[in-house]
Formats: structure tokens, sequence, C-alpha cells
């Protein structure tokens, strides 16, 4: 799996590059198949009301698909944190499809009837 780190809007650092990479590694536990994931993570303005305003996206390529996903929060690691659970809701859940479908391939294979 191939995994790209790039900042926008702010300076990388080891230990937000450690962190992006760590999470995009968990979720091979979710999804065998992952190709690569490419993260950028960074401020899209700082032209905010309250505070700043961090985003993390993470690009999943998948066999045959591919998912974006991009989240915000005011703490660059909660961003992160958002974003791995929403792909491994999303990862779960094309598993989960994959799975059945193989399923049924088998059951026509055998020939059961349902």
């Amino acid at each position: 799996m191939l995994i790209e780190v790039q900042t926008k809007g702010l300076e990388m650092t080891d230990a937000i590059r450690q962190y992006a990479q760590e999470k995009a590694e968990d979720l091979q536990t979710y999804f065998d198949h992952i190709v690569s994931i490419d993260i950028i993570v960074g401020m899209d303005s700082n032209h905010h009301n309250k505070g700043e305003i961090y985003f993390a996206e993470f690009n999943v390529g998948l066999p045959g698909k591919a998912f974006n996903i991009k989240k915000e929060s005011e703490d660059l690691y909660k961003a992160i944190d958002k974003v791995k659970d929403h792909l491994k809701v999303e990862l779960e859940k094309m598993k989960g499809k994959m799975r059945n479908r193989d399923k049924e391939e088998l059951r026509e294979v055998k020939g059961y009837q349902e």
C-alpha cells in the first residue's frame, strides 16, 4: 500500500506525517485490498471568525473504486481521526457487500435454491 502525505497552508512536521500514516495503515485491518492512500492535511484559509479550522482529506484507491473523504475540525488530529472513522464504516460496508456477492456466487455454483 502506497501512502502519501501532503500539507496545505501549514508546515509539514514529522509528528503530523507519522500520525497520518499510522491512521492510514490502521485502515488495512478493515479492508485488505487498499492500493493507495493520498492524504492532504492543512488549513483552507486563515479568515475564520472563531479560531482556526483544519481539514484532513483521504483519497483511498481500491481496485475498481475510489473514496474521497474530507472532514474539518478545530484540531488537526481530530480531523484526521474523523476521516479514519468515516472510512472505517465505508470500508466495512464494502467488505460486507463483497462477502454477500461471494456467497451468492457460491450458492449458484453449488446449485442451492432459496
